[in-house]
């Protein structure tokens, strides 16, 4: 039995509908503007804990050791 054209036409439709939301949704989702906001956020958060000061101390004494090291060896 054929299947009733309005009826197919309003399934396209939903289908439609469906698609561009769907697409709206990834747009949103993959925005580069969002995604360097998201990722700030979290640095930003991970800095305030104390593993995030901790590392920020580590990397500020490895960076101290290295400037001193050069610093040494141009002299010698």
């Amino acid at each position: 039995m054929p299947r009733d054209p309005r009826q197919i036409q309003l399934e396209i439709d939903a289908a439609r509908e469906s698609l561009a939301a769907t697409l709206d949704q990834l747009t949103y989702r993959t925005s580069p503007t969002r995604l360097k906001a998201k990722g700030r956020d979290a640095v930003q958060r991970f800095l305030k804990t104390p593993a995030g000061q901790a590392t920020v101390a580590a990397v500020g004494i490895l960076v101290t050791v290295v400037v001193v090291q050069k610093i040494r060896h141009r002299n010698d």
